[in-house]
């Protein structure tokens, strides 16, 4: 009996540690630090991400469909505006060229033979004259010596005609052999070879997957710019010339001074977003196109604002989350976290940038001000931080 009693004891002295450490056990918070207020100008207005782009990107392609003869460049070259980059077979084309230039010489040649010829019928003709008045010849060896001296003129404008017309089918000859090679519409490297010596291109889709389309991609490089989509809630935020900076992907530690060339007037009502292209201030090797980049816009209008009111009044000491500021009517707390305890502070608030507010007293940079904890949380209590 006595045992049973121990044992009764025992359970009520646990369950009464039990329940004196949970009631004595100190809650959990989550802090954050206030930052450094620094330039309102500098704080980021939006951000969003897109790719580099060149406004000048070309698939060079021939004008006709041929068999490719000669390649005459790599990836990575860099390309002058109306330099050599393929040849097309010729040969079709030149025989018909040189066909074009044998009917001309041919008719110039006839040309010649019938000037001469003219010039017999002429000196013909003024005999039959002269026989005529001198009442020796009869009138039908005039009107003979005419008819031949007219012919011969008539052909003599026919020949030059056929001359003309084969000098017409000389230069479309010439162009067709112009088309069998290609060169560089403009300045610029070349980033991709997309045909090679033997290979059939055309300038249409045909014959299937054996005929190429291309001959190259050239990029001009002093045309790297960086398009992204903007939620179109957000685009009243963007104006042409707006600063910005931009980072690539594969450089996160440099940021590229850049500014806000256009925003195009159309939406896309898929994505609910609007493109905005953004020009660099200064271009660099190290920009590549279809690079991944981040931009962050930078609002002017809050720097004007900054600069004007900068001898106006004082400027704020701290910038903390919104969550960490406690109002009741016309003032404010925070719960500062000191040494395991919190100190309840008043604080005077100034504007709110996004998810922060500045703090123009009653806080400095570096406090860790909780933001998350239990409801009656009492100046002097005892927490303990989220470590998650």
């Amino acid at each position: 009996m006595l045992g049973y009693f121990a044992a009764a004891i025992g359970v009520l002295l646990l369950i009464a540690g039990a329940v004196f450490a949970l009631k004595n056990r100190a809650p959990v918070v989550e802090v954050a630090t206030a930052q450094a207020a620094g330039d309102p100008a500098q704080q980021t207005l939006l951000n969003a991400s897109g790719y580099v782009t060149p406004r000048r990107r070309a698939t060079v392609a021939a004008k006709i469909t041929g068999r490719v003869t000669g390649v005459f460049f790599d990836e990575g070259n860099r390309a002058k505006e109306g330099q050599l980059l393929a040849t097309l077979d010729d040969s079709d084309t030149r025989r018909a060229l040189d066909s074009a230039v044998a009917d001309r010489d041919s008719a110039k040649a006839a040309i010649r033979d019938y000037e001469v010829q003219l010039r017999y019928a002429e000196i013909q003709l003024r005999r039959a004259q002269e026989l005529t008045t001198a009442k020796v010849s009869s009138q039908d060896q005039l009107d003979n010596a005419m008819t031949a001296a007219d012919s011969l003129k008539a052909k003599i404008a026919l020949a030059k005609q056929q001359v003309n017309s084969s000098d017409a089918r000389i230069r479309e000859a010439q162009q067709a052999v112009d088309n069998c090679t290609i060169h560089a519409p403009f300045s610029g490297i070349i980033v991709s070879k997309d045909a090679q010596v033997g290979e059939m291109v055309s300038p249409i889709s045909a014959g299937g997957g054996f005929t190429r389309t291309g001959i190259a991609t050239i990029v001009d490089m002093n045309s790297n710019e960086v398009e992204v989509d903007v939620n179109e809630a957000y685009i009243a935020r963007v104006q042409p010339g707006q600063r910005v900076d931009s980072v690539l992907d594969a450089y996160p530690d440099w940021k590229i001074p850049s500014h806000v060339r256009t925003v195009i007037p159309t939406a896309d009502r898929q994505k609910a977003t609007v493109k905005v292209r953004i020009s660099f201030d200064k271009l660099d090797p190290r920009i590549l196109p279809d690079m991944g980049v981040k931009v962050s816009f930078y609002g002017d209008e809050e720097k004007k604002a900054a600069a004007k009111k900068k001898d106006e009044g004082p400027k704020p000491v701290a910038i903390v989350p919104k969550a960490a500021v406690h109002s009741s009517g016309d003032s404010a707390h925070v719960f500062l976290l000191k040494n395991g305890k919190v100190e309840r502070r008043g604080v005077k608030v100034g504007n709110v940038r996004g998810s922060d507010v500045e703090i123009m007293a009653g806080v400095n940079a570096g406090d860790s001000l909780i933001t998350r904890g239990p409801e009656n949380l009492q100046d002097g209590d005892t927490v303990r931080v989220n470590q998650q």
